[in-house]
């Protein structure tokens, strides 16, 4: 599956109680898209987030976000460097 990478920036700090709720709603939507979230990474500041999915493409990453109501800015595919 093809690694697909979502931008995220927030005009105020995330706090983890959002991240939480987030993560709630976007649970049965990455089953029922096929989508499978590997990591994600928060700026110091909190004002900045990226997140790594596996997906068949980025239009189903895309409709897990909308679907869960998870703010974010971009979508794409990705190549891993160093995997074969």
């Amino acid at each position: 599956m093809p690694r697909v990478i979502v931008e995220r920036n927030f005009e105020t700090p995330f706090t983890q109680e959002e991240l939480s709720a987030v993560e709630a709603r976007m649970g049965p939507c990455l089953d029922l898209y096929n989508v499978r979230w590997i990591r994600s990474y928060w700026s110091a500041d909190r004002l900045r987030m990226v997140c790594e999915y596996d997906a068949a493409d980025v239009a189903s990453v895309r409709n897990v976000q909308r679907e869960a109501n998870a703010k974010f800015d971009r979508a794409w595919a990705a190549d891993v460097l160093g995997e074969p």
